[in-house]
């Protein structure tokens, strides 16, 4: 049996974070709901506004933001009889930066925007 070391191992689970997340945002609607929640800023979005600002059935609406918060993107929160729907900054920055890093950490002109010869 072969042992992987620890930092094989935290890239494969990163690995694995990551796939799930990208999976989620794959949806055109789940990229809307997603998109609409970041622009609306730290203080969320109330479920009601959201499903008017994006236009789809509350039931559509709750299947795609279940998703989100699935995979940790999206949280809610109740405030009195008011749902509020908020983009996860942290989890979006953890995911911009693995991909940053990881994925381009073996082509530094890539990463640089510089053309490759």
């Amino acid at each position: 049996m072969t042992r992987r070391r620890p930092d094989a191992i935290l890239i494969s689970m990163k690995l694995e974070k990551a796939a799930k997340q990208l999976e989620a945002l794959g949806n055109p609607t789940r990229l809307k709901v997603y998109r609409t929640l970041v622009r609306a800023g730290h203080g969320g979005m109330p479920v009601g506004r959201l499903q008017d600002k994006i236009g789809i059935a509350a039931s559509t609406l709750s299947h795609h933001l279940h998703r989100l918060i699935l995979t940790g993107l999206v949280s809610q929160e109740r405030q009195a009889t008011t749902l509020i729907c908020r983009a996860n900054y942290e989890i979006m920055h953890e995911l911009l930066g693995f991909l940053a890093d990881e994925c381009c950490a073996d082509a530094p002109a890539a990463a640089s925007g510089e053309a490759a010869a």
